[in-house]
């Protein structure tokens, strides 16, 4: 399907009043939006939710809303370097293989990336103990969630049942989809449960959440990276060293021998981790 772009529609704006307004954050506002179908087609590319069942595919749109605390050129130059990073992080990803949402339009100048919608479930959800986030930032892997009109999955005792995937299969595809992204030089910057997503149906773990990412080589940030995402799995999920080992079991494995150096770097960063946590 061609991206959604700026010229299809009659202004980005007008964009975001016919879509779906799911949550707001400091940050930005996450909308839903429907394609159009090409024999309905209005100008707009976009429908109300009541005729959802008309469109081709559905659009998750964050918006970064103007900052009334900063001067408006700052504010708009901010802005638009951070939905064009964004943007160019996925771009990368998806030419390198790594499995993420793709790009359905950008328009830096007002702030707004519309990406794939996911139907799906966050990896926060679908292990135990995922406990809600505590800040107040809106997060691309529960608005897709909170999309989900069937909560047969979140009902179960054991959400992985309902797609047929195991624990230790799912920490393989977290590790793999990892390694893939540090291969081209990716850092996510926010790697947590939150901002990865397995796709329903056919089972892809797919990493959400661009914004605080980056181009980087260099081994101490692709350690942090990893991290973080230790640090996420320990404060959101019990009794979670066994499911993180797994993820660097896999994360080892694609790797190869850059593992090596990771991993030595990647002691250092917990040990530091460990310093400050004792000084407060």
């Amino acid at each position: 399907m061609e991206p959604l772009s700026s010229t299809s529609v009659s202004s980005t704006r007008e964009l975001l009043k016919r879509s779906i307004l799911i949550s707001q954050g400091a940050e930005a506002a996450i909308y839903k939006a429907y394609l159009e179908n090409p024999s309905s087609r209005d100008g707009f590319g976009v429908f109300a939710k009541t005729n959802e069942r008309e469109c081709d595919d559905s659009v998750l749109l964050k918006y970064r809303f103007q900052k009334q605390y900063r001067h408006p050129s700052l504010d708009g130059s901010l802005t638009r370097a951070r939905i064009a990073g964004e943007a160019r992080a996925l771009m990368r990803c998806l030419r390198s293989g790594v499995k993420v949402p793709g790009i359905r339009m950008v328009d830096a100048a007002e702030g707004v990336l519309g990406i794939e919608w996911i139907d799906g479930m966050s990896v926060r959800k679908l292990l135990p103990g995922g406990s809600e986030p505590e800040d107040d930032e809106v997060n691309e892997g529960d608005e897709f969630d909170s999309s989900n009109d069937d909560q047969e999955d979140v009902g179960t005792e054991d959400p992985l049942a309902a797609y047929g995937v195991s624990r230790d299969h799912l920490m393989d595809l977290i590790g793999t989809e990892i390694a893939k992204m540090h291969l081209a030089d990716i850092i996510h910057g926010d790697l947590t449960t939150s901002n990865m997503m397995l796709r329903r149906n056919t089972n892809d773990l797919l990493l959400i959440d661009f914004g605080l990412s980056y181009h980087s080589s260099l081994v101490e940030d692709k350690a942090v990276d990893l991290y973080v995402l230790e640090r996420a799995f320990s404060s959101t999920h019990p009794e979670s060293e066994p499911l993180f080992a797994s993820v660097l079991s896999a994360y080892e494995k694609r790797v190869g021998k850059q593992w090596i150096s990771l991993k030595k770097r990647l002691d250092d960063v917990r040990l530091r981790g460990r310093k400050r946590s004792m000084v407060g």
